[in-house]
């Protein structure tokens, strides 16, 4: 049983090799050797075990997901991807009741850009394993919230908001936010949605609802937390209602904060889009000035960063994705420029080139449902 089986200290390699001369058929061997060799950074000889180990015995799901990993991280090319979507989808069909294998493949089709709808069709095909784990399931309620906004489809939000409260969530590292930062999200969606039918009243409802947090979602409101684009959207609604003093409070609370435009990689990072509401709602308050000011920014710091070449900080936590698959941070750093870029043309009411930054920043990143938001104001 391979189970809590790993070896790591030097003389096992002397006595695998010596292993493997003795039983040749044996698939563990190469396999606990493969362990190994990839914990020593001998990656070469890492993925030549475990592609012996495979040939040997292909029913042992562990020894695919392995090399899928190896050849995404550790080989360049398009050739080394396929081969990591190929094993990966082995290691699921050998066991489709692995949650772990399951996020993992799904987030490896999320590095690979795949279509929003192909990654939820899969994880609703594997929906009682994917409940098994807290990152997984809320992954499928991310899904769901892209759906409505990058698919234009805003039934499913109410999906997601019944998924979200369906569940007692629970703290984990790399988690930070996420489960709160849904239930922002949905509650906004879904007022926009009352605001363009003039139903003013039901749209402050989900806006209030954003004030405190479930218990359930295992975490509470940041001290300091930037609402700005709840604030901006309550103005919205309460000038809709032609409460006027109300509207311009929350157009107020709206407007503050600092503008900081840097790279946003981790969890208390400054979020763009929040910066843009604040611009917004400056002009609302008739300070259009400082709202263009912003927007400005926002364009040449987009132009300035976007060729940049990234590196995760050493002492970073709490980076926002599942860390088994490398990321390509100066993708990353591009996809965030273009959106800055983006953001800030809207502001400046150049809708033409706006609409082609961020369309190429949704072909970067299928499920951006900040390029997506922004685009339904041009």
């Amino acid at each position: 049983n391979s189970d809590c089986c790993f070896p790591y200290r030097l003389e096992a390699i002397a006595a695998l090799n010596t292993a493997m001369d003795f039983l040749p058929k044996s698939a563990k061997t190469p396999y606990y050797l493969g362990n190994l060799w990839y914990d020593k950074k001998n990656y070469e000889a890492a993925i030549e075990c475990w592609e012996k180990s495979a040939k040997i015995d292909r029913s042992f799901p562990t020894v695919f997901r392995n090399l899928a990993i190896a050849y995404f991280n550790k080989k360049e090319g398009n050739e080394a991807k396929q081969n990591a979507l190929e094993s990966m989808g082995v290691a699921f069909m050998l066991d489709r009741s692995d949650a772990r294998v399951i996020l993992e493949f799904d987030q490896l089709k999320k590095r690979l850009n795949y279509d929003v709808f192909e990654r939820l069709e899969f994880l609703s095909g594997t929906i009682e394993a994917t409940k098994k784990r807290d990152d997984l399931f809320l992954e499928y309620i991310c899904l769901h919230s892209q759906a409505a906004i990058v698919k234009e489809r805003p039934e499913f939000l109410d999906l997601a908001l019944k998924f979200l409260m369906s569940r007692n969530f629970h703290p984990w590292e790399g988690g930070e936010g996420k489960a709160t930062g849904q239930y922002v999200l949905i509650h906004l969606e879904l007022a926009k949605n009352l605001i363009k039918k003039e139903e003013f009243e039901k749209a402050l409802t989900h806006l209030q609802a954003t004030e405190k947090y479930p218990r359930s979602l295992g975490e509470g409101k940041l001290h300091g937390a930037k609402e700005n684009d709840v604030f901006y959207w309550k103005g919205v609604a309460l000038e809709g209602l032609n409460k006027k003093t109300e509207a311009r409070k929350a157009f107020e609370k709206a407007a503050e904060g600092k503008v900081d435009l840097t790279i946003s990689m981790y969890y208390n990072d400054q979020q763009p889009d929040k910066i843009f509401y604040q611009a917004l709602a400056l002009e609302k308050l008739g300070k259009e000035a400082e709202a263009s000011q912003i927007f400005e920014e926002f364009v040449a710091y987009g132009r300035a960063h976007e060729n940049d070449k990234m590196k995760v900080d050493y002492f970073a936590v709490s980076l926002p994705d599942l860390a088994v698959w490398d990321d390509d941070l100066d993708k990353r750093n591009r996809v965030h420029c273009l959106y800055l870029r983006g953001l800030g043309l809207v502001g400046l009411k150049d809708f033409v080139t706006a609409r082609e930054v961020l369309e190429e920043v949704l072909e970067l990143e299928k499920g951006h449902s900040g390029a997506a938001i922004a685009l339904n104001f041009t």
